[in-house]
C-alpha cells in the first residue's frame, strides 16, 4: 500500500476516470469524453478512503454581524506599476488568491519576478518555483537587475514541488506575499494521480486557497494553457481563485497585454500594455501608437477603428486585402478578428450593398498582433474591404465606429464619447458614428462627426470616389 509508511489505515479504494480537458468523471473507461467529446483524455484516478469516522465539526467558525463596529479598512498592496494596479482594481487585496495564465514564453515569470523584486522592498515575499532551480530564478532576477547582493532583501526563494512540504515551510515564515510557479507542477503526496492531472490541480488549488485565507497572505499562482489557448486543468480552477489574469501577445512582437477576465474586487476586461525589453516589461502609457501602422500615407484597404478594453480606448488599424482566385471556394482569413464575424460582414456587403466576392480571396488583419471580437469594429472592417475591392483610398485621418446589422443598418455601441476623445487626442480629424448616438456638443468643435444610418451611406461618405457596383439593394 502506498500509505503504509504513513501508518494510515485504509478501508477501501474507489476508481474513476477523469477527463483532463473538462474534469468530467465517469466510473468506466470511455474512448471519448461524454461531456466535451475529446478523445483519449480520460485517465484513471484511484481514491483511498480512510477508515473511522471523521464527522467532527470545527467550532472555530462563527457568524459575524455586519455593523459599523466590525468594519475594517482594507489597504490594498500596491505594485510597482500603476497600470497593473488598475487591472487589479486598485492593487492586491490581502489574503486573495490570483491566477496568472498565459502561453509559454509570454512573460509570466518575468512579470512575477519584477513584482517579487519590487514588493520585497517593503514586504516579506516568498517565490516558490516548482519548475526551476534556485540558481535559474536568481539568474533571471540578475538579468532584470532586481538582485542586489550588497543589500538585505525580504525575498526568499524555494525550489520545491511537494505542496505539503511547501505549506509546512510557509507555516514557519511570517510572509506577506507568496508566488507559486506553477500550479500544474505542484503535487500533493496524498493524491494518487500524476502531476498536472485534474485531481492534483483541483486539490492543490483548494489547499493553497485555504492557506491564503487562513493566514491572510496574498498568493499568486501561475497556470499553464492548453493548445486551444484556454487555462489548463479543470474549469473549477477559475472558480476557486479570486482573480484571473491572462497574459497575451505575439511572440514576434515586443508588446504584451495583461488582461483580467475575473475579479471579485474590481472590474473585468481591464488591460495593461507592456513592451518586453532586456531588463523586463516596461509600461506603454499610450497603447494606441503601437497598434497604428507605420505607413503614414493612406492606401486602399486600410481604415482605423476605435475599440475599448475596460476603461481604455485604443485606436487600431484594420487592413484588408482582396485577390482574384481560380478556385471554386475562395479563401477567407481573419487575423486578430472574429472569423465568423468577418464572414458575416462579407455576406452583408454582398446582399445589402451589391458586391460579389465569390471569385476573390479575402484577408483581413488587425495590425500589431492585437486580438478583438468587439462589434464596434464592424464598420471599419466593411469600409476596408470595400476600399480594397474598389481600389479607392478612404478619407484621411478618419475613424470608423459602429456595429453593422444583418439588414445593413449601423447600430450604436457603448462608450462612443470615450472613443471619440481618444481620436481627438491622437490627432484624427473625422469620425463616422451610428446615427442617433448622443454626443456632447463640445466634441463637435474639436473633430468632424459624421452620422450614418446605413452601411452604404457610410461607405459613400468614406471613400473619395467609388465606382457603381453591379447591384445596389439600398
Amino acid at each position: 500500500m502506498p500509505f503504509a509508511k504513513y501508518n494510515i489505515p485504509m478501508s477501501k479504494t474507489s476508481s474513476k476516470w477523469v477527463c483532463q480537458e473538462c474534469g468530467h468523471a465517469s466510473f468506466s473507461y470511455l474512448g471519448k469524453c461524454s461531456e466535451c467529446n475529446s478523445w483519449g483524455s480520460l485517465i484513471e484516478e484511484i481514491t483511498y478512503k480512510k477508515s473511522g469516522k471523521s464527522n467532527q465539526v470545527s467550532s472555530s467558525s462563527k457568524f459575524t454581524l455586519l455593523s459599523k463596529d466590525t468594519e475594517q479598512n482594507i489597504e490594498r498592496i500596491k505594485t510597482f506599476d500603476s497600470e497593473i494596479d488598475t487591472v487589479l482594481g486598485g492593487g492586491f487585496v490581502p489574503g486573495s488568491l490570483i491566477l496568472l495564465a498565459g502561453e509559454p514564453g509570454i512573460g509570466k515569470s518575468t512579470i512575477l519576478s519584477q513584482l517579487a523584486g519590487h514588493l520585497s522592498k517593503k514586504l516579506k515575499v516568498a517565490y516558490i518555483s516548482a519548475e526551476e532551480s534556485i540558481n535559474q530564478v536568481r539568474l533571471r532576477l540578475e538579468r532584470l537587475k532586481l538582485s542586489n547582493k550588497e543589500q538585505e532583501t525580504n525575498l526568499s526563494l524555494l525550489a520545491e514541488n511537494n505542496l505539503e512540504a511547501v505549506l509546512n515551510l510557509l507555516e514557519n515564515e511570517k510572509l506577506d506575499f507568496v508566488i507559486i510557479d506553477s500550479i500544474q507542477a505542484i503535487y500533493h503526496p496524498d493524491i494518487e494521480s500524476g502531476i498536472g492531472n485534474v485531481s492534483q490541480v483541483r486539490e492543490c488549488a483548494n489547499k493553497i486557497l485555504r492557506f491564503a485565507k487562513d493566514k491572510n497572505i496574498t498568493t499568486v499562482i501561475v497556470g499553464h494553457v492548453n493548445k486551444e489557448g484556454q487555462i489548463a486543468g479543470p474549469k473549477v480552477l477559475e472558480h476557486i481563485v479570486d482573480t484571473v489574469l491572462y497574459m497575451e501577445g505575439e511572440k514576434f512582437h515586443n508588446f504584451r497585454i495583461l488582461r483580467t477576465t475575473k475579479n471579485r474586487y474590481g472590474c473585468t476586461d481591464e488591460i495593461a500594455v507592456f513592451e518586453m525589453k532586456d531588463d523586463g516589461l516596461k509600461t506603454i502609457s499610450n497603447p494606441s501608437y503601437i497598434f497604428l501602422s507605420q505607413n503614414k500615407e493612406p492606401v486602399p484597404g486600410s481604415t482605423y477603428a476605435a475599440l475599448t478594453e475596460g476603461s481604455k480606448s485604443i485606436i487600431c488599424e484594420v487592413q484588408a486585402l482582396i485577390g482574384s482566385t481560380t478556385y471554386t471556394t475562395p479563401r477567407r482569413m481573419a487575423n486578430g478578428l472574429d472569423y465568423n464575424r468577418v464572414l458575416q460582414i462579407i455576406a452583408i456587403l454582398e446582399r445589402r450593398v451589391g458586391f460579389n466576392f465569390s471569385k476573390h480571396d479575402l484577408y483581413v488583419n488587425l495590425v500589431g498582433g492585437l486580438n478583438s471580437s468587439e462589434p464596434a469594429l464592424d464598420l471599419a472592417i466593411a469600409v476596408a474591404i470595400v476600399s480594397c475591392k474598389q481600389d479607392v483610398i478612404p478619407e484621411k485621418r478618419t475613424v470608423y465606429i459602429g456595429e453593422v446589422g444583418l439588414t445593413g443598418e449601423i447600430r450604436q455601441v457603448n462608450k462612443t464619447e470615450q472613443r471619440i476623445k481618444e481620436c481627438i487626442k491622437l490627432g484624427f480629424e473625422r469620425v463616422i458614428i451610428p446615427a442617433g448616438t448622443e454626443v456632447s456638443k463640445k466634441l463637435f468643435n474639436e473633430i468632424e462627426i459624421v452620422s450614418a444610418k446605413k452601411l452604404l451611406e457610410a461607405i459613400r461618405s468614406s471613400l473619395q470616389t467609388i465606382t457603381k457596383t453591379e447591384n445596389v439593394n439600398q
